[in-house]
């Protein structure tokens, strides 16, 4: 697997297609009769409802286009499971100088957050792991210096 590709995982995409199929249906109604509204109102030159309807459509057309182009464009992968760090594994790992030991899970940059232990591909910490095994070390540059890592285990 290369590192440098988008990846999503099947859960990611069922969510994006659930948004897609909501942003496409409701939402869009939703807009287009507020815009209808905002026309009610008189003189469209001075009419904030208007301009905000408007505001609101392109946010949600953006949003469809990204999410389309986000299905297109990457590839689907299931959980890792093998010996070598890629996207999907589970890493265990313990920071130089600590006994405490980190778990993070691997995934594409859509899907990236660190509050939940998931850590994007791409990411300088991501990178550095991405095809590694359990004993090797790692180490990446921070806005602190570089800052050094032992992979306790993979899966």
């Amino acid at each position: 697997m290369q590192q440098e590709g988008d990846y999503i995982t099947e859960e990611k995409k069922h969510l994006l297609l659930a948004e897609l199929k909501d942003l496409k249906g409701p939402k869009r109604k939703e807009i287009l009769q507020g815009l209808a509204y905002a026309k009610t109102l008189g003189d469209l030159s001075e009419n904030a409802e208007y301009h905000q309807a408007r505001e609101d459509q392109g946010k949600l057309e953006s949003r469809i286009l990204k999410i389309e182009q986000i299905l297109q464009s990457s590839q689907i992968v299931k959980g890792g499971g093998g010996d070598i760090v890629e996207i999907g594994s589970q890493v265990i790992v313990q920071k130089k100088g600590t006994k405490e030991e980190i778990n993070y899970i691997i995934v594409g940059s859509e899907e990236a957050d660190m509050a939940k232990g998931k850590i994007s591909n791409r990411s300088p910490f991501g990178a550095a792991l991405f095809g590694k095994k359990k004993g090797d070390n790692v180490s990446f540059k921070t806005p602190n210096g570089l800052v050094n890592y032992k992979i306790i285990n993979v899966s």
